[in-house]
Order: C-alpha cells, then sequence, then structure tokens
C-alpha cells in the first residue's frame, strides 16, 4: 500500500509538472478563420469576438483530477491520477447536457462568467493551490437583479455538487466507479468512451434528484439510433400527472475508421461540433482522453482533465468555483485524434429530437461519400430489426450483447495514463 501511494503521488507530481506547463502555454489562433465552439461561431478578426469565446470556453464546466479525496470503496485510493481521464470527460460531457437543461445558457455565457476572468488568469501566475477570491452566491445576486441570472447562479452552484469527489455525489467519481463495477471495470483500471456512456445512463437513470427527473440518456447500440426506443424514453414520465416530454443525452459510441484516422471523418466531426445542441466530444489521442467542445480550421479545441488539483469540499456553503472552470483552451490536430469516441447531442423534447435526426441525417449522407456512415438513424425499435433488447435488469448494468461489444470496443482503446 505504501509503494502505491508513493507511485502515485510521483505521478500526480509528474502530470501536474507537465500539463501545469502546458495549461500556463499560450494556445495560437488565427484571425482569419472562423472558430466553432459547441454551435457558436466567433471571428477574431472582429471586435468583440476574442473575448466573447473566452467567456464561452471558460463557461463550460472543467473537471479534472483530483488528489486528497475521501477513499474509494474497496481500494486505497484517494486520487485518480492517472486513470480516470475518461470518466472525468464523461462528467463534463454530462455537465453540459445539464447546462443546457437547467440554466439560460444564453445569459450565462454573456455574463456571469466575466467575474471569472481575472481570477483564473491571477491563478495560474500563482501556486498550484488557487488563490483567488471565493465569490458567494448571495454576493451574485445581489450584483444581479434579473431572474434569469439568479435562477442560473442557483443551478451553477447546484450542478458542480453533482460532480464532486465523495461517495455522495450523484455523478462523483466515487457513484460513477460503482457503476462500473457491474461490467467489471474497478478503481484503477481505464475505461473506454463506450463504456463510459453506459456508466452515465445508469447514474442518470438512478439519481433521484427531483431537478433531474426531466431527463434521460439513450446510448447507441449497433451505431444505430432507433427513434422509437429514444421517444419511448422521453415519454417515460416518473409522475403519472406529469405530460411533459423528457429532455434527453443522447451517447453515440463510434470509431472514426478502421486501423487509423479516417480523414473523410473531419467534416463530420466539424459539423457535428457547430451544432447547438452538441454537448461535446469523449475521444482524445494516445494515451490521453480530452473532452472536445471545438475547432479551427482542421484542429480541435478541447478540454483536459489530466491536470491533478486539490480535493474540492463542494458540501460547504459558497465552495470556490475556480477549480471547475478551465481558462485556457487548447488544440490538436484531428489527425492524432484515436478512432474510438463518444459524440454526445442534447435535446429538450420529441419535436427537437425529430428535428436533429433529420438534421444529423443529412449530415451523415452528406460526409458519408458513397461509404458507410458512423451511424444511422432507423424508425423503430432494436428489436425491430432482429437484434436483442436493449433493457437492463437492475441486477447488471449491462446486457450480454452490451458486454460482448464493449469488450471489442475496449480492446481498442487508448491506454490512458
Amino acid at each position: 500500500d505504501e509503494v502505491d501511494k508513493l507511485e502515485t503521488k510521483f505521478i500526480s507530481a509528474w502530470n501536474n509538472v507537465k500539463y501545469s506547463w502546458v495549461l500556463k502555454t499560450k494556445t495560437y489562433f488565427s484571425r482569419n478563420s472562423p472558430v466553432l465552439l459547441l454551435g457558436k461561431c466567433y471571428h477574431f478578426k472582429y471586435e468583440g469576438n476574442v473575448e466573447e469565446f473566452r467567456k464561452g470556453f471558460i463557461s463550460r464546466i472543467w473537471l479534472t483530477h483530483k488528489e486528497e479525496f475521501p477513499q474509494i470503496e474497496g481500494s486505497a485510493l484517494t486520487t485518480d491520477c492517472a486513470w480516470s481521464c475518461t470518466l472525468r470527460t464523461g462528467q463534463m460531457l454530462l455537465a453540459q447536457g445539464l447546462i443546457l437543461h437547467l440554466l439560460d445558457s444564453e445569459s450565462w455565457t454573456s455574463n456571469t462568467v466575466k467575474k471569472f476572468t481575472a481570477s483564473f488568469e491571477a491563478s495560474l501566475s500563482g501556486e498550484r493551490e488557487l488563490k483567488t477570491p471565493t465569490i458567494s452566491l448571495k454576493e451574485t445576486i445581489g450584483r444581479y437583479s434579473d431572474d434569469h441570472e439568479t435562477q442560473n447562479e442557483i443551478y451553477h452552484r447546484k450542478i458542480i455538487p453533482w460532480f464532486g469527489d465523495s461517495p455522495l455525489a450523484l455523478f462523483g467519481l466515487h457513484q460513477l466507479i460503482e457503476y462500473g463495477k457491474k461490467s467489471g471495470e474497478k478503481a484503477g483500471d481505464w475505461y473506454g468512451p463506450a463504456v463510459v456512456a453506459h456508466i452515465l445512463r445508469k447514474a442518470v437513470e438512478e439519481a433521484r434528484h427531483p431537478d433531474l427527473q426531466g431527463i434521460t440518456i439513450y446510448v447507441v447500440q449497433h451505431c444505430t439510433v432507433y427513434s422509437s426506443e429514444v421517444t419511448d424514453k422521453q415519454c417515460a414520465s416518473m409522475a403519472s400527472d406529469n405530460t411533459d416530454d423528457k429532455a434527453v443525452i443522447i451517447l453515440v459510441p463510434v470509431r472514426l475508421g478502421g486501423e487509423r484516422n479516417n480523414a473523410d471523418y473531419l467534416d463530420f466531426v466539424k459539423g457535428i461540433l457547430s451544432l447547438e445542441y452538441c454537448v461535446g466530444i469523449i475521444g482524445g489521442k494516445h494515451k490521453q482522453s480530452y473532452c472536445f467542445a471545438g475547432f479551427q480550421d482542421d484542429t480541435l479545441i478541447y478540454m483536459n482533465p489530466h491536470y491533478c488539483q486539490s480535493f474540492v469540499d463542494v458540501s460547504i456553503k459558497d465552495f470556490p468555483l475556480e477549480t471547475f472552470h478551465c481558462p485556457s483552451p487548447k488544440k490538436m490536430s484531428f489527425r492524432k485524434m484515436d478512432l474510438s469516441c463518444t459524440i454526445g447531442f442534447y435535446r429538450q423534447n420529441v419535436q427537437d429530437f425529430k428535428r436533429a435526426s433529420e438534421e444529423i441525417t443529412k449530415m451523415l449522407k452528406i460526409s458519408s461519400k458513397e461509404k458507410y456512415p458512423l451511424f444511422s438513424f432507423v424508425n423503430g425499435h432494436s428489436r425491430d430489426h432482429d437484434f436483442t433488447s436493449t433493457t437492463t435488469n437492475e441486477e447488471d448494468l449491462f446486457s450480454e450483447d452490451e458486454k460482448k461489444r464493449l469488450k471489442r470496443f475496449s480492446t481498442e482503446e487508448f491506454v490512458l495514463l
């Protein structure tokens, strides 16, 4: 145990030397090409667009490795440094979906984030331990008279604790690992994007918080979105007197080619990240998982989970928010992107889903170039097409069919360090 602890501390220290330097280095963007960030377009040659992009990027919830958190049950681990980056990028994808679901995203991006910008830059010039002033909910509400702003701040401080690093956090690392055990994974293992998609689905299904009863997750099977299965989930209300559609986050595990990255899929990936209802892509490159949120030309913009930060107790009043928002966008070439990834979309109701399926189908047809598309939308249920039903019981996270498929995915995944 002592040897493991020393090894973990060494890896944590090395990662921080490596990734803190990366965080502090500047990322260069061309003024001559548009920048797309989860459906928003920015032209840096126009006044004010650089600042708007920075605020848009910082507003995304950033979830990184942590250390000195409560011990994970069944292990001696009090840090996830070096092994959980795909779980962290999955958390970021889900967090973005919840922002779209619960916040007025327009006013949240344009107003609330202003107060973070200066304190983030100050934190990067200092030590790892953030010295920035705490911004309280009461102080924030006092600044803004607008009801939307007040509501945004309340939900902002409600969403982040759901991802806290403690056993009780609904979507925290401890809970996700518990769900992963049912697929044979354990703390300290690496997780592929497809496995993480199913873990997130289970976590949302099991969440009993009142604010989460209006949202569900659908994980695509056989590279096919079965439209009736999605709408069934959206129309399945927890309360008999509630006739509203549920919102849905659709997670699509795909491979961008056979043995190597297929450049033909670049336009499709860019098209997906141009959609305002895209919540990101869980992907990465060899040995590293990132959360992709945008692009410029042929480079992808991402949030990096590998920077190891100190545990934040989100149960205390006015916990510091700065740790959960990334000040530094990073870019990498599409050619370096690993083959396996999971794409995420958010749709608010059944009609929104139907419009999205039509729009994405057109994109798939244009990008396939007479080859098989990455995935497709089909009317009906999987059982109508001679596939095994995707229903799982409470005793098992995955069906036997899913386990076989995920095993195939996992053997192809990148090793996460």
